[in-house]
């Protein structure tokens, strides 16, 4: 058998959608889905939100890329954002979340390179966790089916069980150069991290010199109703990588730092051929011009209290297949009593409702955050229809 000329490593499904329009994407035979997978968190405006695509279409008629050898005006301006609506005080673009995994590993290493420390390289990091597909992204987390048949991978981390503030504690040592951790575990669970963990890793840092990284690709950006999930816990990382969202479909990421935390960042130590491009650099102020709009995260925080109540309202009318729910804002989670890959496919192909699986038998709800009340009444119907009539492989 030949091998397709798009790399079978993906187990594609039927739909094929050719077509998207607010929150419903079209299929190629003219199918209609409502999309609460939203690209896995990446469509926060929706399909083909208006204000977004004149933004891309006017910087493509007036200019792509010149690359990083050049000042950037662009890159400046929304870096310069950024860091008034945000922790930081310095912005590095990257075209993927895992590229801003990869920087901030980087960045929290060159620290303490640059204190006379570079005995100190080790991060700790959490069980179940998922920081993308690099060989760097990979050797932070204990999943084995991201780490089967790539080793060896890059020494340099620590793993203990997410939420155990004292199982981190314990493996702070001399080699420790911080934490890299999750506000909200998606692919590993929609776990969200307590605030007495969080905040004490915030001061475990304080307390030994420690940076505390933070994970916001997936929970970041407007996603939990606020604009990073961290400012729900009073605490302030160091360091954090941000993606998805932040360019609205447009691939687009960014590792954010305070000035401390950057300081090991100069001349020479990074870089990246695309990251920053004027047409990444229109699609990221469009977001923001929608985002930071009075109200926006007031309606992403609305919508994710009515769909979670509405999610916990059906569960005890299924509660042969439905748990519990899991998240925050509109990152939410539900936890199945049965095979979620198969419930997922299940929605898709019988109800036409397009959900993503997580670890742990999770089905990841991710609507764009510009669903409205509709929306949430259609999706929780066809939950509904889709656990009265779905049976599991294993029952058959």
């Amino acid at each position: 058998m030949s091998i397709t000329a798009l790399m079978p490593v993906y187990p594609r499904c039927g739909v094929r959608p050719v077509r998207g329009e607010g929150c419903y994407l079209f299929s190629e035979d003219g199918t209609r889905y409502l999309d609460f997978a939203a690209g896995i968190a990446v469509n926060a405006l929706g399909h083909g939100h208006p204000h977004l695509v004149k933004a891309i279409a006017d910087q493509a008629a007036t200019l792509m890329h010149v690359s990083n050898l050049y000042g950037s005006p662009q890159g400046e301006a929304l870096a310069q954002r950024i860091v008034d609506n945000s922790f930081a005080d310095t912005v590095f673009f990257t075209n993927s979340g895992a590229e801003a995994v990869e920087c901030a590993i980087k960045t929290a290493r060159r620290y303490h390179y640059a204190n006379g420390n570079p005995e100190r390289h080790k991060l700790i990091t959490f069980q179940n966790a998922f920081h993308g597909r690099t060989l760097g992204a990979i050797s932070a987390t204990d999943q084995p089916k991201m780490r089967d048949g790539f080793e060896p991978l890059l020494p340099g981390f620590d793993y203990v069980p997410f939420n155990d503030l004292e199982g981190a504690l314990a493996r702070i040592d001399d080699e420790t150069a911080g934490f890299l951790v999750e506000t909200v575990q998606g692919e590993g669970g929609l776990m969200a991290a307590t605030p007495e963990f969080l905040q004490g890793l915030r001061k475990a840092c304080d307390e030994h010199g420690l940076l505390l990284v933070l994970d916001e690709v997936q929970c970041g950006y407007g996603r939990t109703g606020t604009f990073f999930a961290h400012e729900q816990y009073g605490v302030r990382p160091d360091i954090m990588s941000v993606a998805k969202g932040i360019g609205g479909g447009f691939p687009l990421g960014a590792c954010l730092a305070t000035e401390e935390a950057a300081k090991g960042m100069v001349f020479g130590t990074h870089g990246s051929t695309y990251g920053g491009n004027p047409l990444a650099m229109a699609a990221g102020q469009a977001v923001l011009d929608v985002m930071l709009e009075p109200g926006f995260l007031d309606h992403v925080k609305a919508m994710g209290e009515r769909l979670r109540s509405a999610l916990e309202q059906m569960i005890p009318n299924h509660d042969h297949l439905f748990e519990e729910v899991r998240g925050k804002g509109l990152m939410l989670g539900i936890k199945l009593k049965a095979d979620a890959r198969e419930f997922v496919a299940h929605l898709r192909d019988n109800h036409q409702l397009l959900t993503v699986s997580a670890g742990g038998n999770v089905v990841r709800v991710l609507p764009p955050l510009v669903i409205d009340e509709r929306h949430i009444a259609e999706a929780v119907e066809k939950l509904s229809a889709g656990a009265r009539t779905f049976v599991p492989v294993a029952d058959d």
